[in-house]
């Protein structure tokens, strides 16, 4: 099983979610965020002056899957987020040793 964490646009969330489901993708979770990236945030012009935002808002999405579904949901996230400008996000994989569901206790993986 892998861990799949997309940091992306607001604005794309429903474009990668509608991409996802349309592939049988449906467990997530989305939590706001605030990051900056290569841009090192933006300069705005507001009422004649210039306002420096270092840190702007973005979403997390995590995701667990199977090993063998790892490139379809990059592919996935990947193409429906992407606006190319800059800031548009990355997205992070890695391997998930044991987990267990809170309500059954069931555990999956090996205890250390």
């Amino acid at each position: 099983m892998m861990k799949i964490e997309a940091i992306i646009r607001e604005e794309r969330l429903g474009h990668v979610k509608r991409a996802l489901e349309e592939k049988g993708f449906v467990a997530m979770t989305v939590t706001r965020v605030l990051g900056r990236g290569e841009q090192k945030g933006i300069r705005l012009q507001y009422r004649g002056g210039s306002i420096e935002v270092d840190m702007l808002p973005k979403l997390k999405i995590e995701m667990f899957v199977r090993d063998e579904d790892v490139e379809t949901v990059m592919r996935t996230v990947c193409d429906s987020a992407r606006t190319g400008r800059f800031g548009d996000g990355r997205i992070f994989v890695m391997p998930v040793t044991i987990s267990g569901k809170v309500r059954t206790g069931e555990v999956e993986g090996k205890l250390p």
